[in-house]
């Protein structure tokens, strides 16, 4: 029989402390990257029709807060500023602008955006909307005609 010494050398790895770290790492990568994808925040107007947004990066996308403010992308710019930008960034470039315009947006203020956009030479633009699916039925629920139905206010 041979007699253990104390001096034995063990090789095990204890991966508990790992695994801790892992973990508060993947909650904190879980919270922080849907931050991240949201961009500006827009409240956008609801409408029964709508595409996906193409996720190819030959677009950008031109946002108009409610408070009148653009950007373009991420990038603040200035209404005098957009021509020389759109033109540079998007025309000279062969991207497609896509037009985010908050809900509060004047309709006016929507169009001498547009204006300038076709100004500095961009023909291929697309309007942002969010998709509202069930539209119908909840204006039919609520006494409100949906755009587009032939339902009559009289009760």
């Amino acid at each position: 029989m041979a007699a253990s010494t104390d001096d034995d050398f063990v090789a095990d790895i204890n991966v508990t402390p790992f695994v801790d770290v892992m973990l508060v790492l993947l909650i904190i990568f879980m919270v922080t990257a849907p931050m991240m994808t949201e961009g500006l925040d827009v409240a956008l107007p609801k409408v029964e029709t709508s595409e996906v947004l193409p996720t190819e990066d030959d677009h950008i996308i031109l946002t108009i807060k409610s408070n009148g403010a653009l950007y373009l992308d991420e990038y603040e710019t200035g209404l005098a500023d957009l021509p020389e930008v759109l033109t540079t960034r998007v025309k000279n470039a062969g991207r497609q602008l896509f037009v985010r315009a908050d809900k509060d947006v004047p309709y006016g203020m929507v169009m001498h955006v547009m204006d300038r956009v076709r100004g500095a030479g961009v023909s291929d633009v697309g309007l942002v909307t969010t998709s509202l699916p069930d539209y119908a039925s909840d204006a039919e629920n609520s006494g409100v005609a949906a755009p587009g139905s032939k339902k009559d206010n009289l009760q």
